[in-house]
């Protein structure tokens, strides 16, 4: 393990994180991706050994910290996520790019849908499909970045 690899990869969470923290409002607002956990996801699947599911509880309690909600939700569901990206890692990274794509959004609603379900447990009401929106937006992110090069293995580069 390169201590130099290893501060690229919290360089690239810490801007993610800073992100989301960014003052966003209205539509952008429902539709803004979740760039930690995209980050997260990036590197769960392009260096496993240096990013595990102890990364992704770690970003997710600085979520839970940025957000103010309830404490741990976004660690939980951040691990969760973290644990399926890390076990089918291997497979992954013999898929081709859309194959990626599916896995990816996947991946995201995993994170939405556990958070959903501890939100019902707190009393909140579903507040519509739109709830989902930051999934669809973060695969579009995902296409992208892999479009412009960010690889993560797969056959067909870009694809």
């Amino acid at each position: 393990m390169h201590a130099s690899n290893l501060k690229y990869i919290y360089l690239s969470l810490l801007l993610a994180f800073i992100c989301l923290l960014l003052p966003w409002s209205g539509l952008a607002l429902t539709i803004r991706p979740d760039f930690l956990l995209l980050v997260t996801i990036f590197w769960l699947i392009r260096a496993p050994n240096m990013c595990n599911v102890g990364t992704a509880w770690f970003a997710g309690l600085l979520m839970d910290l940025a957000t103010g909600g309830i404490f741990g939700q976004f660690a939980l569901a951040y691990t969760v996520t973290a644990f399926f990206a890390v076990r089918y890692q291997r497979r992954l990274v013999l898929y081709s790019g859309t194959q990626q794509l599916v896995y990816v959004i996947i991946l995201l609603l995993i994170s939405q849908i556990t958070l959903l379900i501890l939100k019902t447990f707190a009393g909140a009401h579903f507040i519509g499909w739109a709830y989902f929106a930051p999934s669809i937006t973060g695969v579009l992110l995902w296409r992208i970045a892999v479009a412009f090069g960010l690889n993560t293995g797969g056959r067909a580069r870009g694809a």
